[in-house]
């Protein structure tokens, strides 16, 4: 593993900040910002050969050795952007879609339609197999986005399961954790619960602080298991099955349209752990059959803007590779 100094790990530290604000957001995965910033590899590498031995190669030879041998100073600077990232942006997320809601799934599905088309270019070869797999990918993710909502996030078992499930952003790039959260109804929940543990630090309020924790841990929990799972599957199978891999993918973002989709019918609501009525199941509607301003100038500005960003990442990312590729 390469060896980093000071500045480096700052820079590690800052590509995590980068990954940390795109996972934020539903539609931009983590894993393209570690594909554009040139870490993907060794992230995946890192991850996947992390294991007990770090304890026995500390005991066999010393503390540092163990350090450098598993890259656990690359791991920290980068895990500790994201989280500082996340914790962050959660509240303006929050605050947004709770004021400007329509604009803000509006952006979000932008951001989605050009990931769409940024991981269905990479399929080389489109036969029978592939379009089976997308065509069944996109049916099972809509049946998931019409369903009722397996659990809530004030559910310890289900918030495991979200982590496990989410942290797949971590591994392929294209498809974004917060999508994943959003497509299992966990997306609002989890930033509540990354609000309610800030909040509860700032307001030095221990209540509020040790019960966000607790769910913040599950979930966590869930993510690390779900990446060691992951790593060592998901690598193997983008290697060998790489067009079969992009076209669930594919699939998996065109079916979650719907659950995206800026306008909405509420059809039934929950009463969360704040005594708080949310929503809990909704449904698709047209702008004109809104209740309320529907904003459809502003919300189709809005899905530009967030497709735009996907595609100026993508010539960016396609520019360094080309000046690479020249030197």
């Amino acid at each position: 593993m390469p060896s980093r100094n000071l500045l480096q790990y700052a820079t590690v530290l800052f590509k995590g900040l980068a990954m940390g604000a795109a996972d934020v957001v539903p539609g931009v995965s983590g894993g393209t910002i570690a594909f554009i910033s040139g870490i993907y590899e060794e992230l995946i590498e890192t991850i996947h050969r992390l294991d007990f031995g770090f304890f026995k190669h500390w005991k066999r030879e010393s503390f540092s050795s163990a350090w450098k041998e598993y890259n656990i100073g690359f791991l920290i600077a980068l895990f500790g952007g994201i989280l500082i990232s996340v914790l962050s942006l959660s509240k303006v997320i929050s605050y947004l879609l709770e004021v400007h809601p329509i604009l803000v799934w509006s952006f979000f599905f932008g951001l989605v339609i050009a990931s769409i088309l940024f991981v269905g270019k990479q399929i080389t070869t489109w036969n029978g197999k592939v379009i089976i797999a997308t065509i069944l990918a996109i049916a099972f993710s809509y049946f998931i986005t019409i369903a009722e909502p397996l659990g809530t996030p004030d559910s310890m078992w289900f918030l495991l399961f979200a982590g496990f499930i989410a942290i797949i952003a971590m591994i392929l790039p294209g498809i974004s954790g917060a999508f994943i959260l959003l497509l299992l109804g966990a997306y609002t929940g989890v930033i509540g619960i990354l609000n309610g543990l800030r909040d509860g630090v700032t307001n030095l309020d221990w209540e509020l602080f040790s019960g966000a924790f607790i769910k913040l841990v599950v979930f966590a929990l869930g993510a690390i298991v779900g990446l060691k799972v992951f790593s060592g599957a998901l690598n193997w199978l983008f290697k060998n099955h790489k067009n079969l891999i992009l076209a669930i993918l594919t699939g998996f973002m065109i079916g979650a349209l719907n659950k995206i989709w800026p306008w909405k019918e509420v059809l039934s609501t929950r009463i969360n752990s704040h005594g708080e009525e949310v929503t809990f199941l909704d449904r698709s509607i047209l702008p004109s059959s809104f209740d309320g301003a529907p904003q459809v100038l502003f919300a189709i500005g809005m899905a530009i803007t967030g497709f735009l960003v996907i595609f100026l990442m993508e010539r960016f990312a396609n520019s360094k590779k080309n000046r690479a590729e020249k030197s």
